[in-house]
């Protein structure tokens, strides 16, 4: 070890724990009496310490990193540990002890980045590169680089059964999935990212357990019938026995932002946690996380279809109070239903032309588009008012892994829409005042398609096939005569499917996929130049919209530099008459402006000081 590196264990207070000549093994089993610890390659099975609190709990003396072991039940049911730090032979083999000591950052400098400078791109790792893996990812960093990515953010890693999947499916908070590699791998590409500034967010899971390999139930009472999920039964944030479910999930978070140095998480589909406890579980970890890290940059983002004000609020220093932003899912419909006429499915909502440019001017300037009314096609009230957030609170966006792969065939914009049509979406979301957001390939219009997918057991696959065509029923396509039926969906369970998705990184070498990649490039570089700057010091109620025609808004924000941006959109087949005069210094036209019109699917951004 030299003098620029430096080593990070975060002390786990579930699973093995490796120290200085023996290893530590601590589980709570409260369903169980006994238990047992088996070590590969030795005979006899060592009985654990019972606690009257459920705690189990043994120490081996000269056991080592490398070891593999399993619990044995009372019935002799051998499992994994639940909180494994690695999977070596996927999500049923023996677990593995694990040194984070052995690793050695470089990074030792590194603490992040301010949340204004976030440009972020999704990634997945198994389809990212050919080869899908942890290191393989580390090639293409420079990649990003040269793009102008600030911010990288990977979909879920936590182990998962078989050879492919989303990530969403994860078994086992606290172990990388072994099909990229290991932890080590993990640390490596973390490092590397950070050597070049970048910063790393992580996807993570706690509304539910992926079906196969979570051997929790078994031994804790991990869910509650107080609650329901899309996925079945609560996870138990509430009930008897909450308190140390609570603290597994908290250790979870902590773990990967002080053992993996990531920069920060994205929580999956909070809207389907249920916890009625005096203290909310996002609450314990928003509080947890940000303690966790305090001199250093920490952002969490927030997936939540609820649309709460109440998580994104700021303190008088202008600082989140529980978490950073969230995903705008509306403002994603809204410019998607523009540019391809989609008005079925997640658009339904955003049918009517009328109040869907009012929908999208709301949206753009002040975060939700829906803000307690009534949507029609839903029947539901949603979201609370967000005019007082900044606009940095919110993650805009053209594309995701969701709004991509729940489709019959995981078609990207690029099929849906006109190339005018997406030159004028990319330049509103990746000069807005939100956080942009692209997703892998979409820099130069991947033809690759992303698809669901999902390695099952074979007794499995008709089952999972079934729900997948259940599922794509309340997608864009279902009711649009034109398209296929959803039977017709890719099997998910194919490898074929999983291989379908990866980038093909050789299309950079076409002349327009190489046109498109200069024009992400293009865009990136004014938002540096001109947004970025002005966004630090950024309030709410800053924002003003005007619904100009029947597709066409102007948007004004007032700065946290002082200065106003503008922004005129016009995004329609048609030209839009009877435009206000433009005020300010032009920083982008896309398409054409003349006095007083916009040309079909313009956009022009200026500034004014």
């Amino acid at each position: 070890m030299t003098s620029h590196t430096i080593v990070r264990s975060h002390k786990m207070r579930f699973g093995a724990e490796l120290r200085h000549n023996s290893t530590r093994f601590k589980i709570w089993a409260p369903k169980c009496k006994t238990m047992r610890l088996k070590i590969k390659g030795r005979r006899a099975l060592l009985d654990m310490e019972a606690r009257d609190d459920g705690w189990h709990k043994i120490e081996v003396e000269g056991l080592q990193a490398g070891a593999q072991y399993k619990y044995v039940l009372p019935d002799d049911t051998e499992i994994p540990d639940p909180t494994s730090r690695y999977q070596p032979d996927d999500i049923h083999g023996f677990s593995e002890v694990i040194d984070p000591r052995q690793f050695e950052w470089t990074d030792i400098d590194w603490n992040g980045r301010p949340w204004e400078e976030a440009i972020i791109y999704e990634l997945h790792f198994g389809t990212f590169t050919p080869e899908g893996t942890y290191r393989a990812a580390i090639d293409k960093l420079d990649h990003l680089v040269r793009l102008g990515i600030t911010t990288i953010q990977v979909m879920p890693i936590c182990q998962f059964y078989g050879r492919f999947n989303w990530g969403y499916d994860g078994a086992m908070l606290f172990a990388p999935d072994s099909s990229y590699g290991r932890p080590e791998d993990l640390k490596a590409f973390i490092d590397a990212a950070h050597d070049r500034s970048l910063m790393v967010f992580l996807d993570v899971v706690y509304n539910h357990f992926g079906p196969h390999g979570n051997y929790l139930p078994a031994v804790a009472p991990i869910f509650t019938d107080r609650h329901k999920s899309p996925w079945g039964a609560g996870i138990n944030y509430d009930d008897e026995g909450a308190d140390v479910i609570r603290e597994l999930v908290v250790e979870s978070a902590i773990y990967w932002i002080t053992e993996f140095h990531f920069d920060g998480l994205r929580f999956d589909a909070v809207h389907a946690i249920e916890d009625n406890s005096t203290t909310h579980i996002l609450e314990l970890l928003g509080a947890r996380l940000r303690a966790a890290g305090p001199h250093r940059y920490v952002h969490l983002v927030l997936e939540n279809s609820k649309n709460q004000e109440r998580w994104l609020r700021r303190n008088s220093g202008k600082q989140p109070v529980h978490y950073t932003a969230q995903w705008n899912d509306d403002v994603h419909h809204l410019l998607h239903a523009a540019a391809t006429g989609e008005n079925t499915g997640y658009y339904a909502d955003f049918d009517n032309l009328e109040d869907r440019c009012e929908r999208l001017g709301r949206a753009l300037a002040e975060g939700f588009a829906y803000q307690g009314e009534l949507r029609p096609h839903h029947g539901d009230r949603v979201g609370e008012p967000s005019v007082g957030l900044p606009a940095t609170a919110f993650v805009a966006y053209i594309q995701n892994h969701d709004q991509i792969g729940n489709r019959i065939f995981g078609d990207r914009m690029t099929k849906l829409a006109h190339a005018n049509a997406l030159k004028a979406l990319s330049a509103v979301y990746l000069l807005l005042p939100q956080i942009p957001m692209l997703f892998m390939g979409e820099e130069w219009a991947s033809r690759s398609p992303f698809p669901f997918f999902a390695d099952v057991p074979p007794d499995l696959r008709e089952l999972v096939l079934e729900g997948r065509q259940e599922e794509l029923k309340g997608t864009p396509e279902h009711e649009d005569p034109s398209k296929p039926n959803v039977e017709e969906t890719v099997d998910p369970t194919l490898v074929s499917t999983f291989k379908s998705a990866k980038l093909n990184w050789e299309d950079l070498q076409v002349d327009e996929h190489a046109a498109w990649l200069l024009h992400y490039r293009q865009l990136i570089d004014i938002r540096k130049k001109e947004i970025v700057p002005r966004l630090f010091g950024l309030e709410g109620f800053a924002a003003h919209y005007q619904v100009l025609g029947p597709k066409a808004v102007l948007i004004s924000w007032r700065m946290g530099d002082g200065t106003t941006l503008r922004l005129y959109a016009n995004l329609d087949n048609a030209t839009q008459q009877g435009v206000p005069s433009v005020i300010g210094r032009r920083i982008h036209l896309e398409g054409f402006s003349e006095e007083g019109m916009l040309g079909p699917w313009s956009v022009l951004w200026t500034v004014e000081v």
